[in-house]
């Protein structure tokens, strides 16, 4: 397997990815009626920028956690799903010290997101 090191693989990663999170029994609501068409370019973009150094992303990601928060509540058992697909995904299409990277930084994006919903 080969490391993620292009955009294309980061769209792979992240077509992939969200295929799976849209039909999973727990977590799939949070998706429900989302323009995925308009939503993955920025997801897209965000795993660039953290993973190779790409500008681009200028979204809020916490403000964006914090609104979807508000309208179906998010706790733990939601963050640890996410990332065990998240990480599932990436076992399945790539290794290197990308792949590790982005597993490592999907933990603390989940870890960061989970902190601030229950601030609120």
């Amino acid at each position: 397997m080969n490391d993620i090191s292009t955009s294309a693989d980061i769209q792979q990663l992240v077509e992939t990815f969200y295929s799976e999170l849209v039909i999973d029994p727990l977590i799939g609501k949070f998706f429900e009626g989302l323009d995925l068409a308009h939503h993955l370019p920025r997801i897209r973009a965000f795993w660039e920028m953290i993973l190779l150094g790409q500008p681009g992303y200028t979204t809020n990601v916490t403000e964006v956690h914090l609104k979807l928060h508000q309208r179906i509540p998010m706790e733990r058992a939601h963050f640890d799903r996410w990332l065990e697909l998240f990480r599932g995904t990436v076992d399945r299409l790539f290794s290197g010290p990308n792949a590790e990277e982005a597993k490592l930084r999907a933990l603390s994006i989940a870890t960061v997101m989970l902190v601030k919903v229950q601030q609120t």
